[in-house]
């Protein structure tokens, strides 16, 4: 599995906040992810009222989805105007208040409270800030985060789990020397060593 030159690859955190700006953002499904969909009894497991983590959240729909269902969603991401229009997209009203843990983030909570959407870098959350999750959707969060920065991701993402929880991960298959990424191209066999 020749990763190419992806392994050196680093995206920024201002080029991430400039595809928001200039709205270059192929990535966001206006209709939701149909694999979400299909697969989402794994994530559920017969259960309701879960804690859901969305890393990466950008403005996805499937947030207000799940919340709708009487989940409790959180989400994080590096880009401010990606939440705004999440709440303004779906006409929720939120309100918003500083993380005192991490200096410069906030909290955007929907006033039905179900729905704590944090603007920082994920690296700055931990379970003593945003707690423990039963589900993970992690639908581009680990083909976006730079290479070089897997490891640290995955052991983030697993002390963020519940003991029962259930994650589900979206990657891209691809020839890695014919696209730079993001996304990222992640082997199974990766995917297997990073989590265990």
């Amino acid at each position: 599995s020749d990763v190419g030159s992806q392994k050196e690859r680093v995206v920024t955190e201002e080029e991430w906040l400039q595809k928001w700006e200039m709205a270059n953002i192929g990535f966001h499904k206006e209709q939701g992810h149909p694999l979400l969909q299909k697969y989402l009894h794994v994530l559920l497991n017969g259960r309701s009222g879960l804690r859901i983590f969305f890393p990466l959240c950008g403005k996805a729909v499937e947030m207000k989805w799940l919340a709708d269902m009487g989940h409790s969603v959180v989400g994080v991401e590096i880009s401010e105007q990606a939440l705004k229009e999440f709440f303004a997209e779906h006409s929720l009203p939120y309100c918003e208040e500083p993380v005192p843990e991490i200096s410069g983030a906030k909290k955007l909570q929907s006033t039905s409270g179900n729905i704590s959407l944090y603007c920082c870098s994920i690296y700055d959350l931990s379970s003593s800030i945003v707690g423990k999750f039963d589900g993970v959707w992690d639908r581009g969060a680990l083909v976006a985060v730079n290479p070089c920065d897997r490891q640290r991701y995955v052991s983030l993402m697993i002390t963020l789990m519940e003991k029962k929880s259930s994650y589900l991960l979206v990657t891209v298959s691809y020839d890695p020397n014919k696209h730079k990424g993001p996304p990222f191209y992640v082997p199974e066999s990766e995917i297997k060593s990073l989590f265990g």
